[in-house]
Order: C-alpha cells, then structure tokens, then sequence
C-alpha cells in the first residue's frame, strides 16, 4: 500500500508538472474561476486536512465565483520539499511545509527549530500567537518567492524506536534517527550521540519497516496515522522541540490579491489556524489510546534535564550566530517565564 501511495504521487507529480509545461500553470482555470492548489504530507483524516477543509469552504463561500480550492492530502503533489519549490515558482498555490525545511530558506526559521525553545506547550502556543515574534519571521521568505500566512499545531516531537527504550541521551547512542532534513536537527542529534539521518517523511515508514533506522523522532500522530506505531514499539516524552508546521503561499498570488481579497484570505488563515488546532488536541489522545492498545506501543517519560543540558550549547551558538534573532528569542523567553508553572 505504501508503494501504491508513492507511485500515486509520482503520478501526479508528473501530471502537474505536464500541465505546467503546457501553459495550465499551478492555478489555471475551471470553469472561468481560478484554480488554488494547496499541498501537504498528510493523510485526509490528520488534523492538517480538517484545517485546510474548514479553509477551503470558507474561502469558497466568499469567494467562490472566482476561486476554486483544491487540496492535495499525502504528497500528492511530492515531498514538502518539492512542494516548496512549486509554490516558489506559483505551479500551486499553497502548501504546508515542517518550519524545519523552511530553515533552508530563511536563517530565521533556525530559532523555531532550537530544541527545547519553548518551556511548555502554553508558552509555544502564546508565541506563536504573539506578531512581535512571528512577523519577522514570515515575513523573511519573500526574496525566496513566498510568505508564510499562518502556523499549525505539530505538537511536540519526541522520540521513537524500534526496540530501544529512550530513558537517556546515552539510548541513543550509535542509533540511526530519522530526522527532519534541517541543519538544526542534525546538530542535534550529533549532540545527543545518535547518527542523524534525514529523509523526507513520506519515506520513514519503509525505511523502519526494512531496518534502515532505528527509530524516528515525531508526534503521536506518525504513531498510528503513518503508521509508524506498527514497527516501533517504544515511544519516549523527552519533549525536545515544539516546531509549527506552516502554511506558506505563493507571494505573486498574495501580492496580487485586492486588498478586500487579502482581508478574506486572512480570515480563511484564522479558521485555518484555529480549527486544526482544536482538531489536534482531539487527534493526539485519540492516536495515544490507538497506540498503546492497538499497536502495542509503550510510552516513556524520562527525565529531560539530561536532554536539555547536552542541547544547551545550541542556544548559545545559535545567538552568537544569528544576533539579528536575539529580540525575538528576548520575546519567547518572557512567555516561557509567563507559562513556567505548566511546564
């Protein structure tokens, strides 16, 4: 089934890609209205999905005598990283793309992927709202050819292995970790004494399934909507990194909206924003419950001071490297002291 799904993806990928060459473009027409294709890696029933759907009915509802909102669910349209690409060039409209991809487009986006950034979900939900943090950041992307219009709940990421229960940055030793493919998640997992090795999501499931790892690092969600729960049976809450995913967009077609356009897409964004994250918080107790009585996986919840002290150096080296970013991480630290009695 997982390679049915990918050659799928290929299939459309390349089909886009014809239609492109041809002069139909990323958002040709139908029926006299304008086609807005929007891209992400997951499946129809993740949170993501239900976000963009609220999205796309909205925008339909307002606008719909001139846009029509096609979503494209489980890299139908390729990898995030290709997807990037083709929203850059306006071959599709919209994607969702992990903030740790969009660090190789913007040194900006290396503040979100710091681990242990965030002091509690509380603090990282507060500053992603905050637009004195945020803005800069979005904002940053243009000379790429997109901006990002607003941010999703992944939750936060920890680790997962085959048959080695984390209980200590010493577990990871010599083990092979699938990571974002991020500067940032490299270094860490060096730090950690792990052999980083990054992949395209869309890849993990084979890659665990066939032995080439021996584990990931994740949501709850790729437990049991990627499956990955099935192979891996150790789940361990050392909570290293809070990163968004985000909604990116074409900046000729942003640019090119009226200004009462710009106001309804902006609306549509908060929608967005706020009915995946009520989706999420549903999803991952949901894919807890699945995963420890379905799949048979057992969840662990070490000590993270460990973890914390051997990334610690990250933050140093990451403010003496980018001492632009410094404000912004001043603003977090004020919501991480503001929300320390939840974490």
């Amino acid at each position: 089934m997982k390679k049915r799904t990918r050659t799928l993806a290929l299939a459309m990928s390349a089909m886009l890609a014809l239609g492109i060459l041809s002069g139909c473009g990323g958002t040709g027409t139908a029926e006299g209205k304008q086609i807005i294709r929007i891209g992400h890696n997951q499946s129809t029933n993740h949170p993501t999905h239900t976000g963009l759907i609220a999205f796309e009915e909205y925008i339909e509802s307002r606008l719909g005598e001139k846009y029509d909102v096609e979503i494209f669910p489980s890299e139908l349209l390729g990898s995030q990283n290709e997807m990037v690409q083709l929203t850059q060039t306006g071959a599709i409209t919209f994607c969702v793309a992990s903030n740790s991809l969009l660090e190789t487009f913007s040194e900006n986006y290396t503040l979100f992927n710091l681990p242990y950034l965030f002091s509690s979900p509380e603090a990282y939900h507060a500053s992603m709202d905050d637009p004195d943090i945020v803005g800069p950041i979005f904002e940053s992307t243009k000379q790429a050819g997109f901006e990002a219009v607003t941010w999703l709940d992944a939750g936060t990421r920890n680790f997962y292995t085959v048959d080695t229960p984390i209980e200590s940055p010493a577990d990871l030793r010599g083990l092979k970790i699938r990571v974002q493919q991020s500067p940032t998640n490299v270094t860490m997992m060096d730090l950690l004494g792990g052999a980083a090795t990054p992949m395209g999501f869309g890849d993990v499931y084979t890659a665990l399934q066939a032995q080439m790892l021996d584990g990931a690092e994740n949501n709850e969600l790729a437990l049991t909507d990627n499956g990955h729960g099935d192979v891996c049976k150790y789940y361990s809450y050392d909570m290293h990194q809070m990163i968004p995913d985000i909604l990116i967009g074409n900046l000729d077609f942003m640019e090119g909206l009226s200004e009462q356009e710009r106001t309804v897409f902006d609306e549509g964004f908060t929608i967005l924003n706020q009915t995946q994250r009520a989706a999420w918080e549903v999803a991952v107790e949901e894919s807890k419950a699945y995963a420890e009585n379905e799949q048979g996986v057992n969840f662990i919840y070490p000590d993270i001071e460990p973890f914390q002290q051997a990334l610690q150096p990250m933050h140093e080296d990451m403010l003496a490297q980018y001492p632009d970013l410094a404000p912004i991480y001043e603003l977090i630290e004020q919501h991480n002291a503001e929300f320390a009695s939840a974490s």
